[in-house]
């Protein structure tokens, strides 16, 4: 059985140090190349543009947050293919996002 995790609690979160100072993250699943995580975005949260070699889900969980100048809030969903070029990501008040990336492994399902 897998572990249950609640999205909302205070338990599991940790700095986020790959993305910029204040973001914090919770890992939800991390097994065969495969990842989801939810990032709490903090307030002034920015990112520069850039591009992944599998694809990437965005869910807009709480909050709202602008990819290239265009919106996402709450209740929004996104994705990119490999090595699809995104952002820049803002967000001026802050977000809970909910990110899963697919597997680098071929043949993984």
């Amino acid at each position: 059985m897998k572990k249950l995790m609640n999205l909302y609690d205070d338990l599991h979160w940790e700095n986020a140090d790959e993305y910029c100072e204040g973001t914090m993250r919770k890992v939800l699943r991390d097994e065969n190349g495969k990842k989801t995580v939810l990032l709490k975005l903090p307030a002034g949260f920015s990112m520069k543009p850039h591009s992944h070699v599998t694809t990437e889900q965005h869910y807009v969980l709480k909050g709202e947050y602008t990819n290239n100048g265009e919106s996402f809030p709450e209740g929004s969903f996104q994705i990119f293919e490999p090595h699809d070029q995104h952002g820049p990501f803002k967000s001026e008040k802050g977000a809970l996002v909910l990110v899963v990336w697919d597997s680098i492994y071929e043949g993984d399902n």
